[in-house]
């Protein structure tokens, strides 16, 4: 039997999470009191349905509780967003992720009971930031006690060496997981994960590797 989310509010951020759902192969209930929202996601997901989701009633009425999880995706009406949460949390939803702006917000809704708290703003401008200092840096993972996994553009300086010749372990105490590499695919470039990678695994250009290790190590290598 196929997992079954509900997303409510169908902005891009609502509708990005409910298409990716829908494409992974689960049932996704796509919930939201725009008209133009409905019919922009209808033929994507299994059920598309315009109400209110302030209103409890209808909310039990699409069987919200029996669902595995769901998405309060709401964008720019917190009072909306937060009585639907006062309502899930009341109906016993057993997994609430909802979206906050800012640190207040986050805080409003944890004292509802809500655990799961996105802030999308706060993570892309992490990004970009990271980026902006770390240009070889295509995306991280912040992880506790100063740890993160990166996604580094291999550098010039380490094109045709193993990992053993680079001493990533040794000189810079950082393990590599994965390395991503380009590879050619009739008319077009497809990039492919090469597994765990050993000690003579050579770098060649344009691979992305995926690196674990304390921050300040990743800022040295």
């Amino acid at each position: 039997m196929p997992t079954r989310y509900a997303v409510i509010g169908l902005g891009q951020f609502g509708r990005a999470i409910a298409t990716s759902l829908a494409n992974k192969g689960a049932e996704v209930i796509a919930i939201d009191n725009n008209v133009s929202h409905i019919e922009a996601i209808k033929d994507e997901v299994a059920h598309a349905i315009v109400m209110e989701a302030t209103d409890i009633k209808a909310l039990r009425a699409q069987g919200i509780t029996e669902v595995d999880a769901v998405v309060v995706a709401i964008g720019k009406d917190f009072e909306a967003l937060m009585l639907c949460c006062v309502h899930l949390v009341e109906l016993g939803v057993k997994r609430i992720i909802a979206r906050a702006h800012g640190p207040i917000q986050r805080m409003i809704l944890e004292r509802l009971g809500v655990t799961e708290i996105l802030s999308p703003e706060d993570e892309v401008g992490k990004i970009v930031a990271e980026r902006l200092i770390n240009p070889n840096i295509l995306s991280f993972l912040e992880l506790p006690d100063d740890y993160e996994i990166v996604e580094i553009r291999a550098p010039k300086a380490v094109i045709n060496r193993s990992l053993e010749d680079i001493g990533l372990r040794d000189k810079y105490k950082l393990t590599v997981i994965t390395i991503k590499r380009e590879f050619v695919e009739g008319d077009h470039v497809e990039q492919h994960v090469l597994g765990v990678p050993s000690s003579k695994t050579l770098i060649v250009e344009n691979d992305t590797l995926m690196v674990f290790g304390l921050v300040k190590d990743i800022t040295r290598f």
